[in-house]
């Protein structure tokens, strides 16, 4: 194939764009918090939990005394109280313009075994932005409310609008294709992106104006061969959302889960991924034979 395309001649044979929309996460859950703070902070599942706790137990903010920053931190529930969409949404059209303003209220499905009992994680007040209130707390206190401040605000935002354009080339007896996205409105994007736990994020590829029969010149050719690999270890952001999804404990048992098969030996963190351990193989031998179902 190599080369066969070597003397080949590459023409564009079709260009397709269209507009896409894409919509903001929910507001932060227990599970969804400590997957962020791990993805994005490099937080543990315990260490997260700790400095939400200081933040919701109330940091002193000089005159103001000591003033609770976050709502309860133990939470399924992705519900939001009437007066802080209000006070969110006065927020947004003031600092960002009416455009960035979504007609309704965002609101944001709650899942079936939900307990419902506290609204998601969110800023107490809305006039503490997280550059207000940064000389009061330490650097982690920071970076885990600005998390919290800048999800719950994308999440009453606009949509982002983006132009997804796909590529045909001919060379030969060979189709080539290229995919890539230009983004048009920020929306919500301008405020909060979120994580994912793929090894390589699909990243934004912008492709040049290119035109149908258009002829294109070929810098180099990359013969490469890839093979179906086995799904990467866990690490603590994906096994949180591994419990969550098979009803494995509770928003308030996550991180002591995560912090006990390990401080018992079961499993130990490698370069950010957790791998069993010899003790850790045994004693789940022992449980199959013992609890088969």
């Amino acid at each position: 194939i190599v080369s066969e395309l070597k003397g080949a001649e590459f023409s564009v044979s079709g260009v397709e764009t269209k507009e896409t929309r894409r919509n903001p996460a929910a507001p932060f859950t227990t599970s969804k918090l400590q997957q962020e703070a791990a993805r994005k902070l490099g937080f543990t599942a315990k260490k997260t939990m700790m400095f939400a706790q200081q933040l919701y137990e109330g940091v002193p903010l000089g005159e103001d005394g000591p003033v609770g920053l976050i709502s309860y931190m133990r939470t399924d529930s992705t519900r939001l109280s009437a007066e802080a969409v209000t006070a969110a949404r006065a927020y947004i059209a003031e600092r960002f313009g009416p455009e960035y303003l979504p007609a309704k209220p965002n609101i944001y499905k709650t899942k079936k075994k939900t307990q419902d009992a506290h609204e998601a994680i969110r800023p107490t007040y809305i006039k503490y932005d997280p550059d207000a209130v940064k000389s009061y707390l330490s650097k982690d206190q920071f970076n885990l409310y600005q998390l919290i401040w800048n999800r719950f605000l994308a999440c009453q935002m606009s949509q982002a609008l983006i132009d997804q354009t796909r590529a045909e080339m001919t060379a030969g007896k060979c189709l080539f294709a290229a995919t890539g996205s230009v983004l048009k409105f920020p929306g919500f994007t301008a405020v909060y992106i979120e994580g994912s736990d793929a090894a390589e994020e699909e990243k934004d590829m912008r492709l040049p104006s290119l035109k149908k029969g258009e002829r294109l010149g070929l810098t180099e050719l990359k013969p490469t061969q890839h093979f179906t690999q086995p799904p990467p270890r866990f690490t603590e952001a994906s096994l949180v959302k591994e419990l969550e999804e098979n009803g494995i404990g509770r928003p308030s048992t996550y991180a002591a889960i995560l912090s006990t098969i390990q401080d018992r030996g079961y499993a130990m963190k490698d370069k950010g991924q957790l791998k069993p351990t010899e003790l850790g193989f045994v004693v789940t031998d022992l449980l199959i034979k013992s609890f088969p179902e």
